[in-house]
């Protein structure tokens, strides 16, 4: 016996199911959406770090130390 299954039946499938993991993994879930958001708020500090100027060590230690 072979299962088909028209585009309607897998969008309705996929939601019942994605329905069904926010339920019942909610935590697992929530972690991968902040894990994600993480992950493209790391591309943006880069993307935005590539257009900076350079800072020399020294004057993040002294910020860090707050010497300034």
């Amino acid at each position: 016996m072979q299962l088909a299954l028209d585009d309607y039946q897998t969008k309705e499938l996929l939601k019942e199911v994605l329905v069904e993991i926010l339920q019942e993994k909610r935590e697992v879930f929530y972690e991968l959406i902040l894990e994600a958001l993480e992950d493209v708020g790391m591309a943006k500090a880069i993307e935005e770090g590539e257009e900076t100027e350079f800072v020399d060590t020294s004057d993040i230690q002294a910020i860090f130390q707050g010497k300034v």
